[in-house]
C-alpha cells in the first residue's frame, strides 16, 4: 500500500500530458462572464435555502468550459461572486484539478478555497501551478485561505505557501468581497 505522500501511478503519457498542462499554466481561456456579487438574501429566503438544503447557488447556472483549453477561468459554480480556475487535460471534458478564488485589489488580499485534484492526479502540482499562475496574473497580493479545508492537507499548504506573501494563511475575507455566497 503507498501512503499518503506517494502519487498514485499513471502512464507515461498521462504523466507527460500533465507535465505539459503545468507547463502550460499561464495559457487561459477566460469565460468573459463577470461574477455576480452575492447580494445579502432576504430573511425569508435565507430561510427557504437552509430548510430545502438548497446548495448556494442552485439557481446560478454553470458556465460551460471552452473546448480546448488547457487552463480554464469563469465563475464559480459554487461560490457566487468567486471565481474558478480549473485544468484540463487535453480532449478532457472534465477538470482534473480546480481552485475557488476572489481578489479584492482595494485590500491586496487574494482568497482562494476548496483546492480539488482528482486522486489519480494528486500529488503532481497541478494545485500549486494554479496557485502560482493566480499570482502571477494578480502580483503584489497577499493570499489566504477561508480555511475550512485545511486542516486535512497542512503539508501541501505549508509548502506552497512558503515565501508567499500570507502564507495561504486562513483569513476571512475583507469587507468588500463575500465569503461564498
Amino acid at each position: 500500500m503507498a501512503d499518503n505522500n506517494t502519487p498514485m501511478p499513471i502512464d507515461g503519457a498521462c504523466a507527460e500530458a500533465v507535465r505539459d498542462l503545468i507547463a502550460r499554466r499561464a495559457e487561459v481561456a477566460h469565460s468573459g462572464v463577470e461574477v455576480q456579487a452575492a447580494e445579502p438574501l432576504p430573511w425569508w429566503r435565507s430561510l427557504v435555502r437552509r430548510l430545502s438544503h438548497e446548495t448556494p447557488d442552485a439557481h446560478h447556472p454553470a458556465v460551460p468550459a471552452v473546448a480546448g483549453a488547457p487552463w480554464q477561468d469563469r465563475p464559480s459554480p459554487e461560490r457566487r461572486g468567486w471565481r474558478s480556475r480549473s485544468a484540463y487535460l487535453k480532449g478532457g471534458e472534465e477538470p482534473v484539478a480546480e481552485v475557488d478564488y476572489q481578489t479584492c485589489m482595494a485590500c491586496r488580499l487574494g482568497s482562494v478555497e476548496q483546492p480539488y485534484t482528482l486522486p489519480r492526479f494528486q500529488r503532481r502540482g497541478l494545485a500549486a501551478a494554479a496557485l502560482a499562475a493566480l499570482r502571477a496574473e494578480h502580483p503584489g497580493l497577499s493570499w489566504h485561505t477561508l480555511g475550512g479545508h485545511i486542516d486535512g492537507s497542512p503539508a501541501f499548504w505549508d509548502t506552497v505557501g512558503a515565501d508567499i506573501p500570507g502564507g495561504y494563511r486562513p483569513r476571512g475575507v475583507c469587507a468588500h468581497v463575500t465569503p461564498g455566497g
